[in-house]
């Protein structure tokens, strides 16, 4: 009996850690992306976007490829650099989905922004990026 309690409290803190390490791993996946929207480059957040990506603008929700989604981005913070870009909560789902709602504050508005990542291997990739004008 005894040795089954040790395998099974081994086992739960494996299963813990793992987890961890995967939340660690998605924070510091947000954290780069962060950096990248909050400084304006539209190259550095490219490094993140999945192969199809789903970019709104104030309800206007197109699909476009990473390099379609870049220039997209690059055409957005040309007209509207940061000032400020913070997170203002993050999370993920069950399956490992992350996602993070923002507030973005550039030269023409306030927008709240809704990012999700997908897993993949060996990091998260930028599914949807969602800008809303507040």
């Amino acid at each position: 009996m005894n040795r089954l309690f040790t395998k099974f409290f081994l086992f739960g803190w494996l299963l813990l850690a793992t987890g961890l390490v995967g939340l660690a791993q998605g924070a510091d996946q947000l954290s780069v992306v962060r950096s990248a929207i909050a400084s304006g480059s539209s190259r550095d957040l490219a490094r993140y976007l999945a192969p199809s990506v789903e970019v709104g603008f104030d309800g206007d929700k197109q699909s476009y490829n990473a390099t379609q989604t870049e220039l997209v981005m690059k055409n957005f913070f040309a007209k509207n650099p940061p000032s400020s870009f913070d997170i203002i909560h993050q999370g993920a789902s069950g399956e490992g989905i992350l996602y993070a709602t923002c507030h973005y504050v550039g030269r023409n508005g306030n927008y709240q922004v809704f990012i999700k990542l997908k897993p993949k291997q060996p990091s998260p990739t930028i599914d949807t990026i969602d800008f809303t004008k507040e």
